[in-house]
């Protein structure tokens, strides 16, 4: 090799690594960039909702405009909790569940077992535009089709049935995605044993993608667990703890709602942020690991 050659070398290599040192630091600072605002979320959450939690705050019930008018003029903690917004918060999105699930894993069952045929390419193109629909639309939806017409009020069940709507194209394409990682021979060897059709699928393909199926599940309640939209439309609110499914019910972001509009109860929209967001991490969290075991076996 020349001199000239060497000089360069060396000159290209030198440039090689001052582009990848600015690349380096570009990715380093947009990656600051993009978490530093979740971090400010969360440290602002703890820093102004963590003086509000305390036991009464998972046992007792919302207080009224008085009770924290009163705390706050004394210079005490406001009283109560919200224990009507978790007990709704769950029984609605059991709810939901409940409705979701079966017909979310079915039909992704039978987007996968029919894979090229136009019917189900249509549901697949509609479960698509279905997960685009704004919350707001689907609480309209819930309101017109059980508000008005089964419950004649505000109900758990027109709230449920408006986030199952919301829960079911995540659901849907999960099952259908989750079902083809799973190897065709399981499916083959079930047939040649002479299993019917409908035990392939029961015994077989779900204990197979038992851990996508779970994920998927998580991530929709993830999902719907911190709406609001749909809930003012169709289940309004209550002040007590309520388990009828044709009566109105609390939530914790519907309480959130309700604190925002009263000046004395912003400490309690902090707390109550605060809970919802640890809710949903701890969910995530869990289909994070489902997903990690998944991927280890």
């Amino acid at each position: 090799m020349s001199v000239r050659s060497e000089i360069l070398y060396v000159d290209n290599t030198r440039q090689r690594k001052i582009r990848n040192s600015i690349f380096k630091i570009a990715v380093i600072l947009l990656s600051v960039i993009t978490i530093s605002p979740i971090i400010l979320i969360i440290s602002k959450l703890i820093i102004e909702g963590i003086g509000q939690i305390n036991f009464d705050f998972f046992t007792q019930l919302a207080p009224d405009t008085f009770q924290a008018m009163s705390a706050k003029i004394n210079g005490e903690k406001i009283p109560g909790g919200i224990v009507n917004g978790i007990t709704g918060t769950l029984f609605i999105v059991i709810l939901a569940s409940v409705m979701a699930i079966p017909i979310g894993i079915i039909t992704g069952i039978y987007l996968y077992e029919n894979k090229n045929k136009w019917y189900a390419n249509f549901i697949r193109n509609i479960t698509d535009i279905l997960q685009g629909v704004p919350s707001i639309v689907l609480g309209i939806i819930g309101y017109l089709w059980i508000v008005k017409n089964i419950t004649y009020g505000f109900s758990a069940l027109a709230g449920s049935a408006a986030l199952a709507i919301m829960m079911l194209p995540l659901i849907i394409r999960s099952t259908e995605e989750t079902m083809k990682m799973v190897p065709e021979s399981i499916k083959e060897a079930g047939a040649a044993l002479g299993v019917p059709y409908h035990r392939i699928i029961l015994k077989v393909m779900i204990p197979s993608s038992f851990s996508g199926l779970m994920t998927g599940i998580l991530l929709a309640v993830s999902r719907i667990i911190g709406e609001t939209a749909p809930l003012l439309l169709t289940t309004l609110g209550s002040p007590v703890i309520n388990f009828e499914i044709d009566k109105p019910t609390s939530a914790v972001p519907l309480l959130i709602w309700n604190f925002y509009n009263d000046p004395n109860m912003i400490d309690l929209i902090w707390s109550s942020s605060l809970f919802l967001m640890g809710f949903v991490l701890i969910l995530n969290l869990i289909s994070k690991r489902i997903i990690a075991h998944k991927e280890k076996n």
